[in-house]
């Protein structure tokens, strides 16, 4: 007769066969991470999992992905080196097996403050790739009975798998990421090469050469927004963008934003109005980032609005969810143009004769709202206008 022992362990390894394959057709790194924390948990029969990434230069980890959390920004909370459990499975290069993680001096009790999950058991494996440590596969609060060796050996089996599979998903990104911003810097640095060649004759009146420096100053700027703009987009979507998460009013901000964009507006002739909803009231969330979203919609709506046109900036709220929106009476985005609007790079084809811009900062709002939990939403008619609307959770508040 075989042993059910046997038979569960068979099925379990069975099942790592299958994930590993799953892990090897997996390009994109988020969706990776995530699959490998889910594949963790149910791997080992524990109530989570998470991935923690190990930052070499700044020498601390900070969680990636995680399954039975709610929280959204639990994404990029550092954890250190020194004085944590990850920390010694990093630093040791051993898988580590913690029966009661509260009895332990080496327990990151702070994690638990932000997540609302108390750890009480926990089995973690280093995820090492070309004998460097990449990072640390967690699995905790085991449902039933205590993590054993036989945990241990699957956990370090997916480990092996991911940590590969996680280089080469980051390996491709970056291949991605850096061939689409080659692409755009060609332009500027041709105008930029241009404008010094012709700055070089002598023969050039002064009205031309005005013209010229106008023109280079134009296109640094335009590269500095540019790179600064690509820097945050790749932080953003690697997870090492770090999130400083408060409760806050949301109506101080609003105006706040308001305030900012007056000047530019008032040069256009365009009212800006901020209408928030009585009892609207706080959110939890990095309040910087949130102020970023806001500024690059209210920018844009300035820059592609009609001389008294106006902009509308509203809040509401309901019991889930709290609802921003940024309303124009501007030129209004092309059918054609609007599934691409919140690709990266991408600029509707004329645009760029009302106003410079990088094609970077929808993408980027995109991504902010997606790590909030959240959702923007973009509806435009040519001629009459274009609504923004974001979507916020409130179940953290």
């Amino acid at each position: 007769m075989v042993d059910q022992n046997s038979n569960s362990l068979l099925e379990r390894y069975q099942s790592l066969l299958e994930i590993s394959r799953n892990l090897a057709s997996t390009l994109d790194l988020e969706t990776l991470l995530n699959h490998i924390a889910q594949a963790a948990s149910d791997l080992s029969n524990a109530q989570a999992a998470s991935i923690l990434l190990y930052d070499e230069i700044k020498q601390v980890l900070y969680f990636d992905a995680a399954t039975n959390l709610e929280e959204p920004l639990m994404r990029g909370l550092i954890v250190p080196v020194e004085n944590s459990l990850a920390g010694w499975i990093v630093t040791h290069r051993q898988p580590l097996i913690i029966s009661d993680t509260q009895k332990d001096p080496r327990h990151y009790a702070n994690i638990a403050k932000s997540t609302n999950v108390t750890t009480t058991s926990m089995l973690g494996v280093p995820l090492i790739a070309k004998e460097k440590v990449i990072g640390v596969l967690e699995a905790i609060n085991k449902l039933e009975g205590e993590f054993n060796q036989e945990d241990q050996e699957l956990l370090m089996a997916l480990g092996a798998q991911a940590a590969v599979a996680i280089e080469n998903a980051r390996l491709f990104q970056q291949s991605d990421l850096i061939s689409e911003l080659v692409h755009e810097v060609r332009t500027p640095l041709t105008s930029l090469n241009t404008a010094a060649r012709l700055l070089l004759r002598s023969n050039g009146s002064e009205a031309m050469r005005q013209n010229l420096v106008e023109m280079i100053l134009a296109e640094t700027n335009r590269l500095s927004e540019m790179t600064t703009a690509f820097l945050d987009l790749a932080r953003l979507e690697s997870g090492r963008m770090r999130f400083k998460v408060q409760v806050f009013e949301i109506q101080p901000l609003l105006e706040e934003c308001a305030s900012l964009l007056q000047a530019k507006a008032q040069e256009k002739n365009v009212e800006i109005k901020v209408e928030i909803q009585p009892g609207v009231g706080q959110l939890k969330a990095d309040e910087d980032m949130i102020k970023q979203v806001l500024l690059n919609l209210l920018s844009n709506a300035v820059k592609y609005n009609r001389p008294s046109g106006s902009i509308t900036l509203t809040a509401t709220s309901d019991q889930d969810e709290m609802i921003l929106q940024v309303v124009d009476t501007g030129l209004g985005i092309p059918l054609e143009s609007q599934p691409h609007i919140f690709e990266k790079f991408y600029r509707v084809p004329g645009t760029e004769k009302i106003a410079e811009g990088t094609g970077l900062g929808l993408s980027i709002c995109k991504r902010i709202v997606d790590v909030h939990g959240g959702s923007i939403e973009m509806q435009s008619e040519p001629e009459i206008g274009t609504k923004f609307t974001i979507r916020l959770p409130l179940r953290a508040v």
